[in-house]
């Protein structure tokens, strides 16, 4: 298991748009088409990384919690599927299915919207104001695939607290730690 940190991209950064293939229902969307009213939570996941099979129940009921408080949800997908066939759109259909993954999970076939998003690692998230600012990147919790620290998904809910209550958030920001994405 290779372990890579997020890259931490700064804090007030503009969200990248970006228009890409939903692998749950076949239509493409930008950014702006999914982006929720009160901010945009976007994470870099894949089918075959432990470190996401680890958290994706959590991912699943905090875009379940959050999503009818205002919170649109994007997961993207930007792994060389050449190399990493287990990532293939077809299979990513799968894994949302397998997993209750309902909301949108895009292909990134030309690895631009994670260069763009200074991607490193599944899983990654970033969670973006309503004006489309990065307020929080950083990881779920600190649990780990083998670490014995239960899941919690504490500094994300914190950090989505913060932004829909309008409340400060608390520093230092962790980064994310997982597979580092699958480069072509």
């Amino acid at each position: 298991m290779a372990r890579t940190e997020s890259t931490m991209l700064p804090l007030g950064t503009i969200a990248p748009d970006f228009y890409l293939k939903d692998t749950n229902s076949n239509n493409t969307f930008s950014f702006e088409d999914l982006k929720g009213s009160k901010g945009t939570l976007v994470m870099f996941i894949c089918n075959h990384c432990p470190f996401v099979h680890h958290v994706i129940k959590e991912i699943v009921m905090i875009a379940n919690d959050y999503r009818v408080q205002g919170l649109g949800v994007i997961s993207i997908s930007s792994n060389d599927v050449v190399k990493y066939p287990e990532d293939s759109p077809e299979l990513m259909t799968d894994f949302a299915m397998e997993n209750k993954i309902d909301f949108p999970y895009l292909y990134d076939e030309s690895q631009e919207t994670a260069k763009a998003y200074q991607a490193a690692c599944t899983p990654d998230f970033y969670l973006f104001d309503n004006q489309d600012k990065l307020f929080y990147r950083g990881q779920l919790d600190d649990s780990r695939p083998g670490n014995g620290i239960p899941l919690s998904g504490s500094d994300l809910r914190g950090a989505i607290d913060a932004l829909i209550y309008n409340r400060s958030l608390k520093e230092p920001q962790k980064p994310s730690l997982g597979c580092g994405i699958k480069w072509k």
